[in-house]
């Protein structure tokens, strides 16, 4: 099916694969590193490249994931949550620049 190194690790134990109307074989992988930074650009090492506009948003999503993490995460980035734990950015849209995962937020949090 298949044949090549996949771009980067993933957690063997979190992989599946299921067959669809006896045709479609669909695999899941779980990447072990999901940092907004690391989007793959390929499935495998120098094959199967994701074209701009889904590797663009690939980065989008996995941007509004960190936001999210980090909005539960850091009281002095997003001090009012306490008041609003409703706040979510699931729903939201990003636009710019977020190339390796978005802007750097790491020195509000000293």
């Amino acid at each position: 099916l298949l044949q090549g190194k996949l771009f980067d690790s993933t957690i063997t134990d979190e992989g599946t694969w299921t067959l669809e109307d006896r045709k479609l074989i669909r695999i899941v992988l779980m990447k072990t590193n999901r940092d907004a930074g690391n989007c793959w650009t390929s499935l495998l090492e120098n094959e199967y490249a994701a074209d701009p506009w889904v590797q663009d948003q690939m980065q989008r999503k996995l941007t509004l994931e960190r936001f999210q993490r980090e909005a539960k995460l850091s009281i002095k980035l997003f001090s009012y949550l306490h008041q609003n734990p409703g706040f979510d950015f699931s729903g939201a849209e990003i636009s710019g620049n977020y190339s390796k995962g978005g802007p750097d937020f790491s020195s509000l949090e000293k």
